[in-house]
């Protein structure tokens, strides 16, 4: 029993001794641990240091870098702005010397004149010397005249003074076309610089409205295509749109020559199609010209409608719309009918602004004032009353028709709108170079020739070209024979001579064209 109790203890104290060594150990191994772990964190840590160290001195040279490119860029754009300002101080610099010379220039001019005046004095005290001269002389004559001849003084004095008149007379005839024509070389000089100068200091932009397109083309190639065979399709085209082809030695370009710019238009579009569809004959060029016609009119609607969502007025005519639209394609005395309307619509809102009125409704009446320029078809009324019709036709208010047919005094004004009208529609056109009545008469009489063929019957179209120097007049094949051809050209000549005014002579060619057209189903 006590053996086995000595067992037993001997066992327990082994196992607490192991426990006790296995503790020891464990914990000499955590230090160990914890020193390791020690030793890589300095190390991380030394290493994070490091290359801080190198990312900062990295972003440092960047920054440097980047500073010196941004400072390089300003120093040039300091280099080209202190260009610019030498650039503008030389242009300034000459335009003092410019002055600067004219100026002495002037001085030397009034330096002569006043030269020249003083030689006109110095010459008017010599002729004033000569003459108590000859007044001296005179007398001396008379005396020796009584003493030698036994005369009177009065029959001697007659006799003198007649002698004198004639010899005074020959040297200031001399003395006076000498200074008359030196005077007139000075005039035209000084006249010259003066007008000049007035144009330069008074130059102003000028209306001008061209009768003539150009239609370009890649090749001279296409050319030949848009002749045709013995010319049928440039033929077929100026009979379809009434614009004259002009295809000559220009080298990629067609030149369409009309009066009519909506034509002209017409004809640069359906140009532009058969070119670069290239199918160009006579029933494909009438097939375009129609769609193109098409096309143009709804451009002219398009144009009324941005023009009135522009001057902000809403609640027109579809009608209207479409007549502001065709102003794009109109003018008055060279100026563009829809440019002045717009311009008038604008100083009417401001005017009625500054008076209290109502501004849409002026610009309201300033946009629709010309619209009797612009008619389907011919009428003898004056296009203010003409244009009134219309906005009473379509609904507008009583102020807008008054104004629109007042404003070149046709009718007594009724509103406080009517005059603004009138007077800002004096601004718009009356401003130096909007207009221009030479172009605008030249195309009147175009049109008087085409409406002077037109009156004959079985007419389809007439069409002026060659600047009005030739008519050329297309008639219906079933209703004019060959013999009435001959014979409606004579009476068209014959009638444009009796009622027209115009320069040189113009040729009147009638065209009968017969065409058999069917279709295969």
């Amino acid at each position: 029993m006590d053996t086995v109790i000595f067992i037993i203890i001997s066992v327990i104290a082994g196992a607490g001794i192991g426990f006790a060594i296995a503790k020891y150990l464990e914990k000499n191994n955590a230090s160990s641990i914890l020193k390791n772990a020690q030793n890589e964190s300095k190390t991380i840590l030394k290493d994070a240091r490091v290359e801080g160290e190198s990312i900062k001195k990295e972003k440092i040279l960047q920054a440097k870098e980047k500073f010196i490119e941004l400072k390089a860029e300003h120093e040039q754009v300091i280099l080209s702005r202190d260009k610019k300002i030498a650039e503008v101080e030389k242009r300034t610099r000459d335009k003092e010397s410019q002055i600067s010379s004219e100026l002495s220039k002037a001085k030397k001019a009034a330096e002569e004149s006043e030269k020249k005046i003083s030689e006109y004095e110095t010459k008017l005290e010599a002729v004033e010397t000569k003459a108590e001269e000859v007044e001296k002389m005179h007398k001396i004559q008379v005396e020796k005249l009584e003493l030698i001849a036994g005369l009177s003084a009065e029959e001697a004095k007659n006799q003198l003074v007649e002698s004198l008149k004639a010899e005074a007379k020959t040297s200031a005839m001399s003395h006076i076309q000498d200074t008359i024509e030196e005077a007139k070389m000075q005039a035209q000089q000084e006249a010259k610089k003066i007008i000049i100068n007035t144009i330069q200091r008074v130059g102003t932009e000028e209306a001008i409205e061209n009768c003539v397109s150009v239609f370009n083309i890649e090749s001279d190639d296409v050319k030949g295509r848009i002749i045709g065979r013995e010319g049928r399709n440039i033929r077929a085209l100026e009979a379809a749109t009434g614009v004259e082809i002009i295809v000559d030695d220009t080298p990629e370009a067609i030149i369409l020559s009309c009066f009519d710019p909506v034509r002209r238009e017409i004809a640069r579009l359906a140009l532009h199609r058969l070119v670069t569809d290239g199918r160009i004959h006579p029933a494909r060029i009438e097939e375009v010209v129609a769609k193109t016609a098409k096309q143009i009119d709804e451009e002219i609607i398009e144009t009324g409608k941005r023009t009135v969502i522009d001057l902000g007025i809403h609640g027109l005519h579809p009608e209207l719309i479409k007549t502001i639209g065709r102003m794009k394609y109109r003018s008055s005395y060279g100026q563009n009918l829809l440019h002045h309307s717009r311009e008038v619509a604008k100083l009417c809102g401001i005017m009625a602004a500054e008076l209290g009125l109502n501004v849409k409704l002026a610009k309201r009446a300033g946009l629709l004032h010309d619209i009797g320029k612009v008619p389907d078809t011919e009428s003898d009324l004056p296009h203010a009353l003409l244009g009134m019709q219309w906005a009473e036709k379509y609904g507008e208010k009583p102020e807008v028709c008054n104004a629109i047919g007042a404003h070149h005094d046709e009718i007594e004004m009724t509103s406080l709108i009517s005059p603004i009208i009138q007077v800002c529609d004096a601004i718009s056109g009356a401003r130096p170079g909007a207009r221009r009545q030479v172009l605008d008469s030249y195309i009147q009489r175009l049109k008087d020739l085409e409406g002077i063929a037109q009156g004959f019957g079985g007419v389809k179209n007439a069409y002026a070209i060659q600047a009005g120097r030739e008519l050329r007049v297309i008639v219906d094949c079933d209703k004019v024979t060959d013999e009435m051809a001959a014979n409606l050209s004579f009476e068209i000549s014959q009638k444009i001579q009796t009622e027209m005014t115009y320069p040189g002579q113009v040729k009147i060619t009638v065209i009968r064209e017969t065409r058999a057209v069917n279709i295969a189903k």
